[in-house]
C-alpha cells in the first residue's frame, strides 16, 4: 500500500526523518518496499499483511506511527451539520440479503455543485497513484485512502425510485459496471439496486448509470460492511477486483462505517456545498461485541525469554487500543478494539507487546524454554497411513470443513444431530461443520472430473465435529478416500494398510445399508471387535446429488482405532530356514459367506503352522452348485522355524482347516 509522507503529518507529528520511519516500520511488521518522490510529498511503499487491515488507511498506518514514536495521534473531525430534512423523506433502504451484507448506511446530500478539487486533495491522491475524476468521486477515494472504509456516492437523481434494495442478484442478471463494460451476475452475488435494476456490485464496483457526473446535483452516500467471503468470491468469478474489494475482502472496523460516512459528508459540503439531510439510514445486524483476552504475566517470559515490566505491558495494551477490565498480580484482561480482528488469542497479545516494544530488545542468546519434540504415535500412524496409501495409487486431498446443508444431510453416520454452525463465514454457502469427510472428497471428486483427470484416487485425513449435548462438540480424527475402483479391490486396499499397521489384526466386514451406497455393495468395517468404519459403492442417486459422471467406492475410518491396533515397536523374527509348503483349497460355501469369514477360520485352524494366505478368486457354477453358492480358491503357505514340514504335516493341518471351514461357514471342500 502506498502512504503519503505529507498526508501522515496531518495526524501525527513525525519528528523523525524518512528512512528511521521506514525501519521503524519494517521492524514492527509493516515491511517497507521502497519508497519514491512525488513533486514535493514522498509515496512510500508498505506490505500489509492480510491480517492487518487497519492499515490499509492513512489513519491507521499514522495510528502505528503514533505508538511507535509516542506521538499523540489526531484524528480529522467527522461531524457535518445537518437540515431539518429527515433522510427518511428522501428515501429508504430496504436490506434483504443480511448474509451478504451486514450493514448498510446511507446518507443523502442535496444541493451540491460538481466540479474539480483543490489542489491539495488532488496531490494526496497523485501522490499514492489514485487518478482525479471530480470533487465528488475523489473525495469518496481520499476517505476510503484515509480511514480504509470504501464508500460510493451515486447521483440520487439516476435512481429508478426512491428505495436502495441491497439483494442478491438475480440468474443471468446483467450489469454495466462503472468501467463500461457489461457482467453476468448471479444469485450468490450481493448487488445494490433501485426497484428497477442493479446499481451497484456490493463492495466491488458502482454501476455506470448512476454514476456522478458534472451535472449531478444530490447524492446519496453509501457505507456499508459486507461479507468478505461474498465479496471475495464475487471479485474472483467476475474478474473484477478494485480498491474497496481489496478492503471488504480482508475485512472492516464495523465501528468505522458510521464515521466514514460522516467525514465523507464533512468534506463535500466544505468542498462541494450544498446540505445533509438529518439523520442516516443504518440497516443491518449491530456491532458484535469482542471476546475478551486474559494475558497471563508468566507467558510473557516463557515465550519471549524476556521480563517486560507489567506497566509497560498495559500501557502498550491500551495504546494499542484495548480496553481493560481486570488486572491483579496472576493476570490482566483486555477487550481487543473493533479494528483489530486478528487479536483473539493470548498470544496474539504477546506477538503485539514483542512488536511494539522491539524485537531488537531480545537478546540474540535469550534462553526460551522448549519441549523436544518427537513423533507421537498417532503421527507415526499417519505417516504408514500416508505411505501406504500413496503407494496404491491416491493423492493426498485437503479440503474445507464446512459445508453446504445439503451436503450435511446426504451423509451423516456417526451421529443423527444438527451440525454445528461456524461462527466465522469460510464459504458462502457452507458454514456447517461436517460429519463425515466424505461430502468433501465427493465434491473434490466432481471438480476433478469436470477438469478431465483420468485417474482421480483421493484420502484424507482430518477432522470431524459431533455436537456434544451439554459438552464442547466431539472432534474424531478420520480417514477417508475416493476411488474409482471397484468395491472389492478398495476393500483389499484397506487390507493391505491393515496389514502394515499390525498383520495380526483382524478385520470383519458386515453388511449394513447408508443412504448414499448401493444397497448391496456397503458394509461396516470391524477391526479386532472395535467398529472402525464403512466401505461402500455410491448409489446412482448419489452420483446424481453430486453431479458424479462415474461410478465411485468410498470408504471412511476412525483413525483412534487405526492407532489402538497398531503395532508400532516392531520386533525381528529370524526367517525360518526351512522351505514352506503351499496347498490350493476350493471351498463351495453359500453366497452370505464372506472371504474374511474363510480367512478367519483358515488363520484360527492353521496355527502355528501356518504362514501366509492369500485369496486367488471367487466364481459361481450354477450348474453343478445350484443357485446361492458361490466357490472361493484360496493358496494356505505352511512353514516351520525348526523343521522341514513332511507332506504328513501339512496334510493334517489342511485337513484341520478344511473341518473348522465347514464347521463354522458351512464349507464344502471341491475334490
Amino acid at each position: 500500500m502506498l502512504v503519503s509522507w505529507n498526508w501522515l503529518k496531518e495526524y501525527v507529528a513525525l519528528q523523525v526523518d524518512p528512512a528511521e520511519l521506514e525501519e521503524r516500520l519494517t521492524m514492527a511488521g509493516l515491511n517497507h518496499e521502497g519508497t519514491s518522490r512525488v513533486e514535493d510529498d514522498l509515496a512510500i511503499d508498505l506490505e500489509v499483511t492480510s491480517n492487518r487491515p487497519d492499515c490499509l488507511g492513512h489513519l491507521g498506518v499514522a495510528r502505528e506511527i503514533s505508538i511507535l514514536f509516542q506521538q499523540e495521534l489526531t484524528s480529522p473531525p467527522a461531524s457535518p451539520p445537518q437540515s431539518s430534512t429527515p433522510v427518511t423523506d428522501l428515501t429508504r433502504v430496504t436490506l434483504e440479503c443480511p448474509e451478504l451484507c451486514y450493514r448498510y448506511t446511507a446518507r443523502v446530500i442535496r444541493g451540491v455543485r460538481v466540479g474539480p478539487s483543490p489542489d491539495w486533495l488532488v496531490d494526496r491522491l497523485r501522490t499514492i497513484g489514485i487518478g482525479v475524476i471530480n470533487n465528488i468521486v475523489d473525495i469518496t477515494n481520499y476517505v476510503c485512502m484515509e480511514s480504509g472504509q470504501p464508500l460510493h456516492a451515486f447521483d440520487l437523481q439516476k435512481l429508478g425510485g426512491p428505495e436502495i434494495l441491497v439483494r442478491s442478484a438475480r440468474a443471468d442478471e446483467k450489469f454495466l459496471a462503472i468501467d463500461h463494460k457489461t457482467y453476468d451476475l448471479d444469485p450468490s452475488m450481493c448487488i445494490i439496486a433501485d426497484p428497477n435494476q442493479a446499481v451497484a456490485i456490493g463492495g466491488v464496483m458502482g454501476g455506470a448509470e448512476t454514476e456522478v457526473s458534472d451535472s449531478s446535483v444530490d447524492l446519496l452516500i453509501e457505507a456499508a460492511e459486507f461479507d468478505p467471503v461474498s465479496v471475495r468470491t464475487t471479485a474472483r468469478r467476475l474478474n473484477l477486483h478494485s480498491p474497496s474489494s481489496y478492503r471488504f475482502e480482508r475485512g472492516i472496523d464495523p465501528e468505522g462505517v458510521d464515521w466514514a460516512s460522516r467525514r465523507c459528508c464533512e468534506l463535500i459540503l466544505d468542498l462541494a456545498g450544498g446540505e445533509l439531510a438529518e439523520g442516516s439510514l443504518d440497516v443491518g445486524r449491530e456491532i458484535p461485541e469482542r471476546q475478551s483476552i486474559v494475558l497471563r504475566w508468566n507467558q510473557l517470559p516463557r515465550v519471549l525469554g524476556i521480563e517486560i515490566e507489567p506497566d509497560t505491558v498495559r500501557r502498550i495494551l491500551a495504546e494499542l487500543g484495548n480496553q481493560e477490565t481486570t488486572v491483579d498480580q496472576q493476570h490482566v484482561e483486555v477487550v481487543p478494539p473493533s479494528w483489530r480482528r486478528d487479536l483473539t488469542r493470548e498470544i496474539d497479545l504477546i506477538e503485539e507487546i514483542a512488536r511494539i516494544h522491539g524485537y531488537d530488545k531480545i537478546p540474540e542468546d535469550t534462553r526460551v524454554g522448549m519441549v523436544p519434540s518427537h513423533r507421537t504415535d498417532d503421527e507415526r500412524v499417519l505417516e504408514i497411513v500416508r505411505r501406504v496409501l500413496t503407494a496404491a495409487g491416491y493423492d493426498e486431498a485437503m479440503t474445507y470443513s464446512v459445508i453446504s446443508e445439503e451436503w450435511s444431510r446426504s451423509f451423516s453416520p456417526w451421529i443423527k444431530s444438527p451440525p454445528l454452525q461456524s461462527q466465522i463465514p469460510m464459504l458462502h454457502g457452507a458454514d456447517l461443520l461436517r460429519h463425515s469427510l466424505l461430502p468433501s472428497l465427493l465434491g473434490a471428486r466432481r471438480v476433478n472430473e469436470t477438469l478431465s483427470n483420468p485417474v482421480i484416487e483421493l484420502f484424507e485425513t482430518a477432522r470431524i465435529y459431533l455436537p456434544g449435548k451439554e459438552s464442547l462438540p466431539q472432534e474424531e480424527h478420520m480417514l477417508a478416500l475416493t476411488s474409482g475402483k471397484r468395491f472389492c479391490e478398495v476393500q483389499g486396499d484397506l487390507v493391505e494398510l491393515l496389514a502394515a499397521l499390525n498383520p495380526d489384526s483382524e478385520l470383519e466386514v458386515k453388511d449394513t445399508h447408508l443412504d448414499l451406497f448401493e444397497p448391496s455393495r456397503c458394509v461396516e468395517l470391524w477391526i479386532d471387535g472395535q467398529h472402525a468404519g464403512y466401505v461402500g459403492e455410491v448409489s446412482q442417486s448419489g452420483q446424481k446429488q453430486f453431479s458424479l459422471r462415474k461410478p465411485t467406492t468410498l470408504a471412511e475410518l476412525k483413525l483412534a482405532v487405526l492407532s489402538q491396533i497398531a503395532n508400532l515397536k516392531r520386533q525381528h523374527v529370524p526367517q525360518s530356514p526351512y522351505p514352506p509348503i503351499s496347498r490350493d483349497l476350493n471351498l463351495v460355501v453359500d453366497e452370505n459367506v464372506r472371504w474374511s469369514q474363510i480367512a478367519a477360520a483358515t488363520r484360527a485352524a492353521g496355527a502355528p503352522l501356518l504362514e501366509n494366505i492369500r485369496y486367488n478368486e471367487t466364481y459361481r457354477d450354477l450348474e453343478k452348485d445350484g443357485p446361492g453358492k458361490k466357490r472361493i480358491f484360496y493358496s494356505v503357505t505352511f512353514r516351520s522355524s525348526d523343521r522341514t514340514l513332511t507332506g504328513e504335516e501339512t496334510d493334517a493341518v489342511r485337513q484341520k482347516i478344511e473341518n473348522v471351514c465347514e464347521q463354522s461357514c458351512g464349507a464344502v471342500l471341491l475334490k
